[in-house]
């Protein structure tokens, strides 16, 4: 960024601050904004615009995760801390391997503890993108699908069906919110689906490969008919013999 514009972002997010009643403190403490009152160099500005306009900020260390959205007119600051399964550095590192999957569990609701997250790592721009099993099940499925791995759309499937386990559980623990964890199940359910119908026509494919090789080398007819015509040529040879032998 040039100086200029550096200068202008800085002019446009003091008079952000002075135009929204920000809980200065609290995003102080977090490292969000600095004293001065501008936003961290780590964010971009368009990072800036969209969590005052309600997005979510995402900061990870290690194996924890916490979250940050301005509410009540960007008055109020929700933090959400969550722990994840393995550390995120060994997640994408692994993940240039092959796709890793991580539970992160929020640690002060029960209620809604849970999400299961797919990490893709893109040859293209490298790096490592992170899908919600929820939220990205369409993009999730469909980038697995398209490698025609059948292991990983059984590796896929296996935690799809773990989390469907998971929110049923849930649903028996608490009929209260019953109705927001059957649309997310009705997610997975979807998804589960959707790869069985992806396995069952490898299947027939491969049915249908296996199936003409073996027409080939059994059929008893074809077998026969190639039988007659080498025993065929064979005596044209043999009567071409004698006829050339005759002129002699």
């Amino acid at each position: 960024m040039k100086l200029e514009d550096l200068y202008t972002a800085t002019i446009k997010l003091k008079n952000i601050m002075q135009n929204h009643n920000l809980p200065t403190e609290q995003l102080k403490n977090f490292g969000i904004i600095n004293d001065d009152h501008t936003f961290s160099r780590k964010l971009s500005e368009d990072d800036i615009q969209k969590f005052l306009q309600g997005y979510t900020i995402v900061a990870d260390n290690d194996k924890n995760r916490a979250t940050f959205q301005l509410t009540e007119d960007n008055t109020q600051l929700k933090i959400i801390f969550l722990e994840r399964d393995r550390n995120l550095s060994q997640i994408l590192d692994n993940s240039k391997e092959k796709i890793q999957y991580s539970d992160i569990k929020e640690l002060a609701n029960k209620l809604t503890s849970l999400e299961k997250k797919g990490f893709v790592y893109d040859n293209e721009t490298g790096k490592t993108v992170e899908f919600d099993f929820i939220k990205n099940a369409n993009e999730l499925t469909a980038i697995i699908a398209d490698k025609k791995d059948p292991d990983e759309l059984s590796r896929y499937k296996n935690e799809l069906l773990k989390l469907k386990s998971y929110l049923q559980d849930k649903i028996d623990q608490y009929p209260e919110i019953a109705k927001e964890i059957v649309n997310d199940m009705n997610i997975v359910s979807r998804e589960i689906s959707t790869l069985s119908n992806i396995a069952a026509r490898e299947n027939q494919l491969t049915e249908g490969v296996d199936s003409q090789i073996q027409l080939n080398v059994n059929d008893r007819d074809m077998y026969e008919d190639a039988n007659r015509n080498r025993e065929k040529q064979e005596g044209e040879s043999e009567d071409m013999e004698i006829r050339r032998g005759f002129r002699r």
